[in-house]
């Protein structure tokens, strides 16, 4: 075969992966699939496969039938796969089988395109996918590590949280960081601070799906709650139950509420360091804060709500946020504003917001 029609091939197989991920992304993540199309073309195309990557090792995370001994098998043999140190076919082939049909249908999916997506990670730059493997070992391996531990007795601590939501999305932050500032060369005197700041705005987001979702991960048998917050106000967060109305429970859950709050302070922080005129770039970080404020405030007006999906914000919300950042996203000032109006009526933790 000839160079020429080799490489025509391989620019069709790429192509027809990258077709696969923008089709993928909207299987699997709704909020994704709506922020990471505003972002520039080339970037897109890598934000999204790490996206995709990271779904991967949830997927192997969130399998109910998995002991955490073969959880931790299969995440080492996936980063093997990222590395390219591994067969991305055999992988596939054999990770479906062991996956439990329990599983949504979208993930047995994108499990049996691990060859394609891997194939645009292998695509991009040296830097581009070192930061995208160094994303999937941190994240691959801290999340074997709490699988062994996972039960309805929780973390222990905030700093056990802390390191929680590190490793399943401050890891993704330095990632993201290390993507943009790869992309807009304007970025780089502030890679450090940003690359702080991404762990925070990580953490902010996490903290909210953890609050969210905390009656469904109860139901799975799982609690990702710090118990030493509630035991301070005399909850016993073991003891408590969906839809109840337990006063020390509320307090210990506003307590999180507005250190989230703080956490997303600093992710507006991170966004207001992109330069005004990547429209783009910005509006991927404010969709994703403006979504998060809005969930821990409909957590914040119904502490009781026995289920996610009476604090999920509804589709005319997240238009009306998509609307309000594209005119606003040019202005440092009227984000700040808006930002003190969306966690007004959230207990904000100044010190939780540090970064």
């Amino acid at each position: 075969m000839d160079v020429t029609r080799q490489n025509r091939m391989l620019t069709a197989a790429l192509a027809q992966a990258l077709a696969y991920q923008a089709q993928s992304l909207q299987a699997v993540s709704r909020t994704f699939a709506l922020t990471i199309p505003q972002l520039p073309e080339t970037l897109r195309d890598a934000v999204g496969n790490g996206y995709l990557l990271c779904r991967i090792a949830d997927t192997i995370e969130d399998d109910p039938d998995l002991p955490w001994e073969k959880k931790a098998y299969w995440q080492a043999e996936f980063l093997k796969v990222v590395e390219g140190a591994g067969d991305a076919t055999a992988f596939a082939a054999a990770f479906g089988a062991d996956l439990s049909a329990a599983m949504p249908e979208a993930e047995h999916d994108l499990i049996r395109h691990t060859p394609e997506v891997v194939a645009i990670t292998h695509s991009f730059t040296p830097a581009q996918r070192s930061a995208l493997s160094r994303c999937v070992r941190i994240m691959g391996m801290g999340m074997a590590e709490f699988q062994q531990h996972a039960s309805l007795q929780g973390l222990a601590d905030m700093a056990e949280m802390d390191r929680y939501c590190y490793v399943v999305a401050g890891v993704v932050g330095e990632m993201l960081t290390s993507l943009f500032v790869e992309y807009e060369p304007r970025l780089a005197p502030h890679d450090a601070e940003m690359q702080q700041l991404a762990v925070s705005f990580g953490q902010g987001l996490q903290m909210t799906n953890i609050l969210k979702d905390v009656w469904d991960d109860w139901q799975r048998g799982v609690s990702w709650m710090p118990r030493a917050v509630f035991q301070r106000h005399g909850c016993d967060i073991t003891a408590v139950r969906p839809g109840g109305h337990d006063p020390a429970f509320a307090a210990g859950l506003n307590e999180l509420l507005g250190m989230a709050a703080g956490h997303l302070q600093n992710a507006l922080r991170y966004t207001l360091l992109i330069p005004a005129e990547q429209t783009g770039m910005r509006d991927f970080c404010l969709w994703a804060i403006a979504m998060a404020v809005l969930t821990l405030r409909r957590i914040s007006e119904n502490p009781a709500f026995a289920s996610g999906s009476e604090v999920k914000i509804s589709r005319s919300t997240v238009h009306r946020v998509v609307f309000l950042s594209r005119l606003l996203h040019r202005s440092d000032t009227l984000l700040q504003l808006s930002f003190r109006v969306g966690v007004k009526p959230l207990a904000l933790s100044p010190a939780a917001g540090r970064a």
